[in-house]
């Protein structure tokens, strides 16, 4: 059996079967990338925003196929994906509109003579390694600025989305990019490694767990590449005072239980005071409690299944080892009855730091919920985790907020709301969430050569 494949998560199903690369293939396909460079890299700026505006275009109209591709693909329902798509349209759609400004020559203010110029090049072959759990926009946060800056692309995607993963390839060719500047590749592990080695790939961007990280962190510093890292996070959700204790138990129920839990900035921590505590408890389980998971391809469908049965596994382990130490289980807990990888809605209290469910990433639809006794007891229960991906404070006062967001150590904190992502706005975390930024100018400066030029 194929490594590459789309197995249906709702049923089981193995739907079809994908032809992994081979050595030979493999370096064909580096030696399509580099060959798309020298065209690309020299091709007019406003040509690759064209190319990108096209490709944004393609979203828009596929948009419907496509969410049904990953809703048979990772579970998403379908509505969700095309809340996806369209975030994906939106992200290209910004760098072919605001990219060739970003390309403009920064000039110094330098004493003396001459002038000092510092211009932005692409470098050349980037590998990117991307994860299930969004297919598409995991994807555009890379492609869409390095490609605007005349880079060009590996892509291997995760094993479980190697539909997805073919047919965006399918969207650059019909978009008019340049042959080669974009390739999907169906790579090992291994192989992913010797293209990393390759002399002519300067760099690797992976968004995946802290195991992959630390292999590939490894890999690239082992040949003088740069990478950039987006991991895993157990983002904090401060509740220190509401207007509107339902909206805000909806909010973080939607929070936590869009894409089934699986999102690396979902609010898995929600750190509650302790006046509020009890009814946000008894709000957010009702919530779950109302939330039935079902059929992706479906209407009306609010959560689908977990990506796969080895994802669900992993979790239930998780959530076992806690019921086994003393976590109590306010509603769910276990798996849906039944075929395909749907697990209960859970929100768990009482989590003690004997669990591996207090350290470690919990990444499905299950919420830990903690009494804190102040602001200053939430900040210092936030930050003791080992990840920094973002975190959010909720506060009738904006001062407080801003206080709090600003000592929060994270790469991406929010007064207020959680989680937003727009095209303007940087990602990335700190900490074992990795490093580096993507959208936004920040993701154009990631593989640049911002060459000085200096001429007197």
């Amino acid at each position: 059996m194929s490594e590459y494949r789309t197995e249906n998560p709702a049923t089981g199903e193995i739907v079809e079967e994908f032809e992994s690369l081979d050595d030979a293939g493999v370096k064909a396909a580096i030696d399509r990338a580099a060959d798309a460079f020298d065209t690309w890299r020299t091709t007019d700026p406003k040509e690759r925003a064209a190319v990108l505006a096209r490709v944004a275009d393609i979203y828009d109209e596929r948009a419907q196929e496509l969410a049904e591709i990953i809703a048979r693909e990772m579970g998403k329902p379908v509505k969700q994906g095309l809340g996806e798509v369209g975030l994906v349209s939106s992200i290209y759609r910004y760098y072919a509109e605001h990219g060739v400004a970003a390309l403009t020559e920064e000039v110094l203010n330098v004493p003396g003579q001459g002038t000092s110029l510092v211009v932005r090049d692409a470098v050349g072959v980037l590998l990117g390694i991307m994860p299930w759990n969004f297919p598409y926009y995991q994807v555009a946060r890379f492609a869409a600025p390095n490609l605007m800056l005349g880079n060009t692309i590996l892509l291997k995607h995760a094993a479980i989305c190697a539909k997805s993963a073919q047919v965006m390839e399918e969207i650059f060719t019909q978009a008019g990019l340049v042959e080669g500047a974009y390739v999907n590749v169906y790579l090992s592990n291994e192989q992913a490694a010797d293209v990393i080695a390759d002399p002519r790939v300067q760099g690797v961007s992976l968004t995946g767990s802290e195991r992959a990280g630390a292999a590939v962190a490894e890999a690239a510093g082992r040949n003088l590449k740069k990478c950039v890292l987006e991991l895993g996070g157990s983002d904090a959700m401060i509740v220190l005072d509401v207007a509107d204790m339902e909206k805000m138990v909806k909010t973080a129920a939607f929070a936590r239980l869009a894409n089934a839990g699986q999102a690396c900035n979902s609010p898995k921590r929600m750190l509650v005071v302790e006046d509020l505590y009890d009814d946000f408890v008894a709000g957010l389980t009702a919530a779950f409690e109302n939330t039935k998971p079902g059929d992706p391809l479906a209407d009306g469908t609010r959560m689908g299944p977990m990506s796969s049965a080895g994802a669900l596994e992993t979790l239930l382990e998780q959530v076992e080892d806690a019921k086994k130490k003393g976590v109590t289980v306010r509603t769910g807990g276990d798996r849906v009855d039944g075929p395909g990888a749907f697990m209960q809605p859970t929100v768990l209290t009482d989590v003690t730091p004997e669990m591996r469910a207090y350290t470690e990433e919990l990444f499905g639809p299950v919420a830990m919920v903690y009494k804190v006794s102040s602001a200053e007891d939430a900040i210092a229960f936030a930050n003791a985790s080992a990840f920094g991906l973002s975190g959010s404070v909720w506060t009738q006062d904006a001062d407080l907020g801003r206080s709090v967001a600003d000592r929060l150590d994270v790469g991406m904190a929010y007064v207020n709301e959680h989680g937003t992502t727009l095209p303007e706005l940087p990602f990335g975390g700190v900490k074992r969430s990795g490093y580096g930024r993507e959208l936004a100018q920040f993701g154009m400066d990631e593989f640049a050569n911002k060459k000085l030029i200096r001429q007197v």
